[in-house]
């Protein structure tokens, strides 16, 4: 399943201000786990999958992902939580209600709402979890369809009742969420010490759902620029500021991490930052990609009669995305550098869907930079080639006739920050599993 499925359509540029007390929140911050969903801490781990099983429904799905891009297209506290990896995807742990009840939401970067499946159920896919139920909550309210909050979203209408904000969305793939808008008290942070209680968050309620979900995951967090993505929502606590640290795939005994607020900001030796654009739709980060070079010979970026956008603002960062996509006659300029790089022989996947692998048995190690605009991110082996089985490695960017894709494969072991109000994006090398590594206050 890709991680946060693509809006087919957007939100308005309507500002959502919305009143938060943090309840336990430390000056250095909070934490919450991001689970790799295909690791053993993941509740969807399935022991009797090959590497290149996992490997590979992640890739499908990152496809499937990426073709809802396109569609869509054409149509001051410290906060800190852990990420978990699922098959590909991360997935992000925070609970609902009074009493509180746990989700597991797939953390995305690439989506606003913040929705969860919910009883009473109409049509739901099958989910490890317990689905929550407003009823059994004291903190629960229905937004009104007359609020600024409903007519924030273009596919709001009201109930029954003609008082209860009611949402349906629709996605590329036929994935589908329906239900109530509502307020909630969010709590959020991998420790007791280390919680914080955010009341009245907006999020879906959704009582008809379906689609290409996994078991572990209850739903998504939308981390996008619009209105009521959990960034947007917590922004006059953590001053537009947060960043994560992904681990390797393999790495399935650690949690990744994701910072919100003051521990959000990347500064030290190594930084590198890159502007990000203004573009509609808001709920993306858009960055301008200007070349890549493989060893010493660079690329200058060249876009596909079908891409979306040559200019500014060119490709997008996306941590639900798990492959990066570029431009058809741009990757096939790159392919050739690297085969002339390695000395390996060049085959199709089994499976034909990566395209471009290499049969060896000792590990591809081709110097790749890609060059943003004022920051040149040099990847290592581990974001650029996966091993699918013992002979077989395949290269992770592939051609997209839409729009291009920075994929979470090429942000493992840097902590990538984004910083909404300087309005930039910055990488740091790192060790993703040293936990330690990467708090700052």
């Amino acid at each position: 399943m890709a991680a946060a499925l693509r809006l087919n359509t957007f939100f308005s540029t309507l500002s959502v201000i919305i009143l938060l007390s943090l309840t336990g929140a430390t000056k250095s911050g909070f934490t919450v786990d991001l689970i790799q969903r295909d690791s053993a801490l993941s509740p969807s781990y399935n022991s009797s999958h090959t590497n290149f099983d996992r490997l590979y429904n992640a890739f499908a799905r990152s496809i499937s992902r990426a073709n809802r891009f396109k569609l869509s297209l054409q149509s001051n506290s410290s906060i800190q939580s852990n990420i978990i990896a699922n098959d590909g995807e991360y997935l992000m742990k925070i609970s609902l209600g009074t009493p509180a009840l746990e989700v597991l939401g797939i953390a995305d970067t690439g989506s606003d709402l913040i929705w969860t499946q919910c009883e009473p159920c109409e049509k739901c896919y099958k989910q490890d979890l317990p689905l929550f139920d407003p009823q059994q909550s004291s903190t629960y309210g229905n937004v009104s369809c007359n609020s600024c909050l409903c007519k924030a979203l273009n596919t709001a209408s009201c109930g029954t009742d003609q008082n209860n904000c009611q949402y349906s969305y629709s996605y590329g793939d036929q994935s589908f969420t329906n239900g109530d808008l509502g307020v909630e008290t969010l709590t959020i942070g991998s420790t007791t010490s280390h919680q914080v209680t955010l009341p009245k968050i907006v999020f879906g309620c959704g009582h008809n759902n379906g689609g290409k979900f996994g078991k572990a995951e209850s739903g998504i967090i939308g981390l996008g620029g619009g209105p009521l993505s959990l960034v947007s929502q917590l922004n006059k606590c953590i001053g537009r500021k947060f960043s994560y640290c992904l681990v390797p795939i393999e790495n399935s005994n650690f949690t990744s991490k994701i910072n919100f607020g003051n521990s959000g900001l990347v500064s030290g030796n190594g930084v590198v930052s890159t502007p990000l654009v203004a573009k509609d739709p808001s709920t993306y980060y858009y960055v301008t990609l200007e070349g890549i070079s493989v060893g010493n010979k660079r690329f200058a970026y060249k876009a596909s009669s079908k891409a979306v956008d040559s200019n500014e603002g060119n490709m997008i960062i996306d941590s639900g995305t798990t492959l990066t996509f570029l431009p058809q006659e741009f990757h096939n300029d790159l392919i050739s550098a690297v085969e002339k790089a390695i000395d390996a022989e060049r085959v199709s996947d089994p499976k034909d869907g990566l395209g471009v692998c290499f049969r060896s048995k000792d590990d591809i190690d081709v110097p790749i930079t890609v060059h943003f605009t004022g920051a040149d991110v040099k990847l290592k082996p581990i974001n650029t080639f996966a091993r699918m089985d013992n002979d077989l490695v395949c290269f992770t960017m592939i051609p997209s006739d839409g729009l291009a894709i920075f994929g979470n494969i090429a942000q493992i072991n840097f902590l990538v920050g984004y910083d909404l109000k300087a309005k930039k994006v910055s990488f740091l090398p790192a060790d993703c599993t040293n936990h330690g590594s990467f708090y700052w206050c």
